[in-house]
C-alpha cells in the first residue's frame, strides 16, 4: 500500500476524531467536502492573493479570512484538459496518452478505465458524489454510421453532427466514481452546445449556433450544434443553481457529500450575465470574474443555510493562469494584472500559467486568516482526501499526489513536497525545488512572447534556471551559473519519469513513453 506517512497520520488523528471519524468511522462522521474549480481564473484575478487586484471579490476574499491561503499553489499543467485529469487522479497529467493540448468535447474518455478517481475513493467511504460543471475529460459519444472516430483534439463545431444525440453517452463523469452529473461536455466554446444529464443531453442539439468570445466582441465560438434554447450566458447561474439545490437535498441525508463544482467561468465565451454587466468598471472578464465570485458566494451560503457548513472542507481554485481572451492591455490600462507579479498567463511554463488561488475552509480544522507557502499543487486532492477519510491508498494510484493535511491543520511547518513538476500547453516540462525552478525550454513553452521557436532564433539558451525567492517574476536566467541544480533537478525530473510515480511506492507504468525533451 501506498504509504501516508505515518508519524503525521497520529499525531493528526485526535483532531480529525471529533469531526471527520477515525478510518473505520462511520461514513456520517466525515465531513463534506467541496471542490470549486474556477476555469481560467488567475492567481491575481482575487483580492485576498493581489494588494494590487482591481476586481472585487468579497466571497473569495471572506472565505480566505474563514479559512487557509496557499500562496504557491500549482496546477499540474497550464491548460485544463490535463489539470482536470491530475485533480481526479493524483497523477501527473503527462502520464496518460495526452501529452499536450486539451481535448474537444467530442473527445473520448481520458481518464483509464481501472484508474481509482477521488470521487470513486470517496464513495467507497460512503461519500455521495457530484459533479456539476465542465467536465472536458472526455467522454464516449455515439456516432453516426460511416462516421470517423473523435480525437484528442479540438474538433471543428460542424464536427458535432456525425454524434447520434439521441443515445445514451458511455464512459463520462458516472463511469469514474460519481453518483450524479449535471454540466457541459467540455469549454463553453466547444461543441455541443446543450447540457448533460448522467448519461444524456437533456435536450436535443437541433440547430447550429455560436456565441461571441466576449461581450463587445466580434470573434466567436466554434459554431456547431445547439438546443435552441442553450445560452451560454445562462450558464453559470445554472451551474449554481444546481449546486445549491444538489446541497439541499443532500445536507439531511445523513451521508457525506462530495460535490465536485467545475465553473465554465471565467473562460470564453466572456458572458456575465445583464445584471453584472458593467459592474466593474474594467471590462466584460473582470465582470465575468464578479459574478463568478458571487456564484461561489451562492454555495457557501447554501452550506450555512442547509446546517452543513461546519462541517464541511471547501476547497477554492482554479484550473489554470488567465487567458489572453480577458484582454490584458485593456486590464492593465485601469491597473490590474491577473497574473499579479508573475511572469505569463495560460498555456505557460513561467508561473503566470499555473499558479492558481487556493483556498481551504474547515472551521474548527484549518485556522481562520492562516496562509501558507509550502509548494503544493492541485494533484495533491486526492491524497489530501484520503488522509481526511482514513483512507489507504494503494501502490497503483495517486502516484504524484501528497497530503496536505498536515499544512492544512498547522501541524508541520516542513515542507511536505520533494519537487513539484509544471507541463506547459505544448509538452514542455519545469520541475521546482525548493527556491529553484528548472524549465525544458528557451522561451514561453505557450503563448507568451517569446515562444519557443523565437526564443530559438533569438540565440536564448535551451532551459531556464530561476531563483523563485530572489526573482519570482522568473526575469534572470541563471543556468549557466548554476550547472550542478540544472544536473540535479533534470535527474530528479528523470527519475520520477522512469518510477512512473514521485511519491513512495512500488514503480508504475506511464500510459505512454514520456520525452522531457520535446522539441
Amino acid at each position: 500500500m501506498k504509504r501516508i506517512r505515518i508519524q503525521v497520520f497520529v499525531t493528526v488523528l485526535s483532531g480529525l476524531l471529533a469531526s471527520a471519524g477515525s478510518p473505520a468511522a462511520d461514513a456520517s462522521e466525515l465531513p463534506n467536502i467541496v471542490l470549486i474549480l474556477c476555469d481560467d481564473l488567475g492567481y491575481g484575478d482575487v483580492g485576498c492573493n493581489n494588494p494590487q487586484c482591481k476586481i472585487p471579490t468579497p466571497r473569495v476574499d471572506r472565505l480566505a479570512a474563514e479559512g487557509m491561503r496557499l500562496t504557491d499553489a500549482h496546477t499540474t499543467s497550464s491548460v485544463c484538459t490535463p489539470t482536470r485529469y491530475g485533480v481526479l487522479t493524483g497523477r501527473y497529467n503527462w502520464r496518460s496518452r495526452l501529452q499536450t493540448g486539451v481535448l474537444g468535447g467530442l473527445s473520448e474518455r481520458l481518464i483509464e478505465s481501472d484508474r481509482l478517481t477521488v470521487a470513486e475513493m470517496l464513495r467507497q467511504k460512503g461519500y455521495d458524489t457530484a459533479c456539476i460543471g465542465k467536465w472536458h475529460l472526455g467522454m464516449d459519444w455515439a456516432r453516426k454510421p460511416d462516421t470517423e472516430t473523435f480525437g484528442d483534439v479540438i474538433e471543428k463545431g460542424s464536427e458535432g453532427w456525425n454524434v447520434d444525440f439521441t443515445r445514451p453517452i458511455t464512459n463520462g463523469p458516472n463511469s469514474v466514481g460519481f453518483d450524479y452529473y449535471f454540466g457541459i461536455a467540455a469549454s463553453l466554446d466547444m461543441v455541443p452546445y446543450t447540457y448533460i444529464e448522467n448519461d444524456r443531453v437533456t435536450v436535443l442539439p437541433t440547430i447550429d449556433n455560436a456565441f461571441p468570445m466576449m461581450l463587445g466582441k466580434d470573434s466567436t465560438t466554434r459554431r456547431g450544434p445547439a438546443a435552441a434554447e442553450f445560452d451560454a450566458m445562462n450558464v453559470l447561474p445554472d451551474l449554481t443553481g444546481k449546486a445549491v439545490e444538489y446541497i439541499g437535498k443532500r445536507a439531511s441525508s445523513g451521508r457525506p457529500f462530495f460535490l465536485y463544482l467545475p465553473l465554465a467561468s471565467p473562460h470564453t465565451p466572456i458572458v456575465p450575465s445583464p445584471q453584472w454587466q458593467g459592474r466593474s468598471g474594467l471590462n466584460p472578464y473582470a465582470d465575468f470574474v464578479m459574478e463568478t465570485d458571487d456564484c461561489v458566494g451562492q454555495v457557501l451560503d447554501a452550506l450555512e443555510k442547509c446546517g452543513v457548513a461546519g462541517k464541511t472542507l471547501v476547497f477554492f481554485t482554479s484550473d489554470n493562469g488567465c487567458s489572453p481572451q480577458a484582454d490584458f492591455p485593456a486590464l492593465a490600462e485601469k491597473g490590474h494584472n491577473p497574473s499579479h507579479i508573475y511572469r505569463g498567463h495560460k498555456a505557460d511554463i513561467w508561473d503566470g500559467g499555473h499558479r492558481v488561488p487556493l483556498v481551504v475552509r474547515w472551521p474548527g480544522q484549518v485556522k481562520a486568516g492562516s496562509t501558507s507557502d509550502q509548494l503544493v499543487s492541485l494533484v495533491d486532492f486526492l491524497a489530501t482526501c484520503a488522509e481526511v477519510t482514513g483512507t489507504d491508498l494503494p501502490d497503483n494510484a495517486a502516484e504524484d499526489s501528497v497530503s496536505l493535511l498536515p499544512i492544512l491543520l498547522g501541524k508541520t511547518k516542513e515542507r511536505v513536497r520533494e519537487a513539484l513538476v509544471h507541463h506547459s500547453i505544448s509538452g514542455k516540462f519545469s520541475i521546482r525545488q525548493g527556491r529553484w525552478k528548472l524549465e525544458l525550454c528557451p522561451g514561453s513553452g505557450g503563448w507568451s512572447a517569446p515562444r519557443d521557436l523565437q526564443a530559438v532564433k533569438q540565440g536564448l539558451p535551451g532551459v531556464q534556471l530561476y531563483d523563485m525567492e530572489a526573482d519570482p517574476a522568473e526575469e534572470k536566467n541563471l543556468e549557466a551559473e548554476h550547472p550542478e541544480v540544472v544536473q540535479r533537478l533534470t535527474a530528479l525530473l528523470e527519475r520520477y519519469v522512469a518510477n512512473g510515480r514521485s511519491t513512495p511506492g512500488e514503480p508504475q507504468k506511464n500510459a505512454v513513453a514520456v520525452d522531457i525533451w520535446k522539441k
